[in-house]
């Protein structure tokens, strides 16, 4: 059954076509995922189902009796000025009214115990009430509170939360809801691991549509057995998850590719069959009408050919890490260290080794140490924590941010070694294309902040990198690139992620912090998960 349609859909925004003709069908109990680059209008999407956007031209259709719920990026304004508990039980308004309504008929029959029809009435009611879970909502709430780590939040006022933590609030709102169809736009946002993996299950078994735009390929791949990639403002469909549409992918650029080719091929020898008849006809004039009438015919199957596109493939970032001088075997050494803030200990007495080479991911919980802890081994000023010789760290801390008024411009000559003609040359490569180096670095976008700072990366050849959450924000084409990079890279890295497809494509080591102390696994994502168990 087809919950929602979008049929030949075109957006502007007053400088091109976001949407261009775009045709999309979901059906029900289907697992969606909506991916392509950033901007493609996979948010467009959402709000144009959701009837928060208008459509320029097309039909949108959508199954009478279906119930959406939508998770934005940006938390819903709407919960304010309420309780994270109220929050969650007004999501089942049905059930609360219906529990308003026993209250009633309870004091009615209580002052006449006698009266039938006053019973009967009450039954249906509860009968009601039982059906639509009215029995197992405070379970529920509590299930899902517990699974999405809102749990200590519940007493709490809406407005005074992260947004990280409102953004959970709002997704366990519709978990609780129940609707038939779920729109999740970046669900996996603000979510460590134990999180993801909750949610996961839960999705996984929800009865009901999922449609999920998010970078998080392993999610992706978990939860949903459908891609639809966004491209030139427009859907290519694909069966299966992340990983299976990569492979479906590269075989259908190559073989549009191909047949792009052989269309121009074919295109060029009709042209010069044209040609060759008209000077032909002039050759034999006055004769010669029988090869103008050929090359007239040709024309005219030439001009009904629908001409195929160019198949476009977007140019990676040519994100090329290197370093001048490579380090001593023993990149880091941490001895009996104990971490606290303030009175709090996050991490007791951990001893710790990073030897050259090592790509380590260092995993954990919110709230566990690792941000702080690797801006320990940044300052380098602790006893306990010593560097090796002719070390050089690159860092790309989890919350960028500039603190001085300049241009991309300005801030990347002062990194870069060359003329100023190589540098914009090198900045285009990076996106960052014509008069947008002459932007204010205080303004970027996250992504562009992400891109920045890769790019000066690269100017300073540093043989240690440290990076905390360095996926955050950028899209899956670029995560990919950054992974190719990264891999080749021959010196040595420390990073923070809860990305696991990255982790799994990086790390040759996981360290684990939990319970105040850290626990080594010589393997990536999927060798910890199984030795984990």
């Amino acid at each position: 059954m087809i919950e929602i349609s979008l049929n030949n859909i075109k957006k502007n925004y007053g400088f091109k076509n976001i949407l261009n003709g775009l045709n999309l069908e979901i059906k029900t109990g289907e697992k969606i995922s909506l991916i392509g680059d950033n901007g493609c209008g996979k948010t467009t999407i959402f709000n144009i189902i959701t009837k928060k956007e208008n459509i320029d031209e097309g039909i949108l259709s959508i199954r009478n009796g279906s119930t959406i719920g939508y998770l934005m990026q940006q938390p819903e304004e709407i919960f304010s000025n309420k309780r994270v508990n109220d929050i969650l039980y007004e999501s089942r308004k049905d059930i609360l009214e219906l529990e308003l309504l026993l209250k009633k008929q309870e004091e009615k029959m209580n002052q006449n115990p006698e009266d039938i029809s006053l019973i009967n009435k009450y039954l249906n009611t509860q009968e009601k009430y039982m059906n639509s879970g009215g029995y197992e909502i405070n379970t529920l709430i509590e299930k899902i509170s517990h699974g999405l780590h809102i749990d200590q939040l519940l007493e709490k006022d809406f407005s005074q939360l992260s947004g990280g933590e409102q953004k959970r609030v709002v997704l366990a709102f519709l978990m609780v809801k129940k609707p038939n169809i779920l729109l999740l736009d970046e669900p996996t946002n603000h979510l460590d691991i134990l999180t993801l993996e909750w949610l996961e299950d839960y999705l996984i078994k929800y009865n009901g549509t999922v449609v999920i735009s998010s970078h998080d390929r392993y999610f992706l791949d978990k939860v949903t057995t459908k891609t639809m990639l966004i491209e030139n403002g427009k859907i290519v469909e694909f069966n299966g998850n992340y990983s299976k549409y990569l492979k479906e992918n590269e075989a259908r650029i190559e073989r549009e590719f191909k047949e792009y080719k052989d269309q121009q091929k074919l295109i060029t020898d009709m042209k010069r069959k044209i040609k060759q008849l008209e000077e032909f006809g002039k050759l034999a004039f006055p004769t010669g009408e029988v090869f103008f009438r050929r090359a007239e015919n040709i024309r005219k199957r030439l001009e009904r050919i629908e001409k195929k596109e160019k198949p476009i493939v977007k140019k990676e970032l040519p994100i090329n890490l290197e370093f001048d001088k490579r380090s001593s075997n023993d990149v880091l050494k941490i001895k009996d260290y104990t971490l606290m803030i303030e009175d709090k200990v996050l991490i007791k007495k951990i001893n710790l080794k990073i030897s050259y080479g090592d790509k380590i991911c260092l995993m954990g919980n919110n709230g566990t140490g690792k941000t702080t802890l690797i801006k320990k081994i940044i300052e380098n000023q602790n006893d306990h924590i010593i560097l090796g010789n002719q070390i050089k760290i690159g860092y790309i801390p989890q919350q960028i941010v500039f603190d001085r008024n300049e241009t991309i411009l300005e801030y990347a000559r002062k990194h870069f070694i060359g003329e100023e003609s190589h540098l914009r040359s090198a900045l285009d490569k990076f996106y960052f294309k014509g008069d947008i180096v002459y932007k204010k670095i205080n303004n970027l976008s996250g992504g562009e902040k992400v891109k920045l700072k890769l790019f000066i990366l690269i100017q300073e050849k540093c043989n240690f990198l440290v990076l905390d959450e360095p996926t955050n924000h950028i899209d899956i084409s670029t995560k990919e690139t950054l992974e190719e990079a990264l891999s080749d890279y021959k010196g040595t890295i420390l990073f923070i992620s809860h990305d696991r497809y990255f982790i799994n494509k990086l790390a040759n080591k996981v360290l684990l912090l939990e319970n105040e102390t850290i626990t080594e696994y010589c393997g990536n994502y999927d060798y910890f998960i199984e030795k984990r168990v």
